[in-house]
């Protein structure tokens, strides 16, 4: 299995750097109220998705890393950032290849492109308040669009489920700190949890990361009429469940 995530984070690299590669407009340097930096210009909805890629693609191998010095408490700190991100993603993509670029769209986007630090240059002085759409919206957004024929209520449960799971981490409630206690003697893991039984399972949870921001990557190529691409992987993909045991 680890063979396996070894393989996908090199496809998404190679595909997500032909994406990059093929972009018809590349960020540019400007000159922004803080300093100078790299922006694009036309703050297109291709664009968010090219960044999005490359935030979960990222995210995967920082939380890889995470996993393989044992700090999975962290790691799954990171997934809910991947899960959002990979929702984020697949938002974009439909409002491309499933649906139109509605209200709830262009309300993302604008807060997705809004600068950090306002006209007054830093931070402590910046007025910015980013309105964030509320990820319920998204999720049923996505509820919708993906459950032609499944319960759309029972999709955005799923969802809902999973980031309610990871919220204790996030948040650090008290029964995920105490994941950390064990061992002989007792004492809290703070150094990693490496020969440990909680490895396994978060090892585990790790690949079902890997795959879905592969599903991910799959759908960006299929926004962007990279057809090539979207063949390629889907062959690799068949690979991946077969030995995950997700097809027979």
């Amino acid at each position: 299995m680890h063979a396996d995530i070894d393989q996908m984070l090199d496809l998404m690299d190679r595909t997500f750097r032909d994406f990059e590669n093929a972009m018809p407009s590349k960020p540019k340097l400007v000159k922004l109220s803080f300093g100078m930096a790299f922006r694009f210009k036309e703050k297109d909805i291709y664009q968010a998705m090219i960044q999005k890629l490359a935030r979960v693609q990222s995210s995967v191998r920082a939380a890889r890393l995470l996993l393989s010095n044992g700090f999975v408490q962290e790691q799954a700190i990171l997934q809910r950032t991947i899960d959002e991100t990979n929702e984020d993603i697949m938002f974009l993509v439909y409002a491309v290849t499933n649906d139109t670029i509605t209200d709830l769209h262009k309300r993302f986007l604008e807060a997705f492109w809004e600068e950090e630090i306002d006209e007054s240059g830093t931070v402590m002085a910046s007025k910015q308040n980013r309105p964030m759409i509320p990820r319920k919206k998204i999720q049923a957004y996505l509820a919708n669009i993906e459950g032609v024929d499944l319960n759309s209520v029972t999709s955005q449960d799923a969802a809902r489920t999973i980031s309610k799971a990871y919220s204790g981490f996030v948040h650090g409630a008290s029964p995920h700190i105490m994941d950390m206690y064990g061992g002989n003697p007792p004492h809290f893991h703070t150094n990693g949890m490496l020969g440990t039984p909680r490895m396994e399972e978060h090892s585990d949870d790790l690949w079902n990361y890997v795959y879905r921001s592969f599903l991910s990557h799959i759908a960006v190529a299929k926004a962007l009429g990279a057809e090539k691409h979207v063949e390629i992987l889907n062959k690799h993909l068949v690979r991946f469940e077969q030995n995950a045991g997700m097809r027979q």
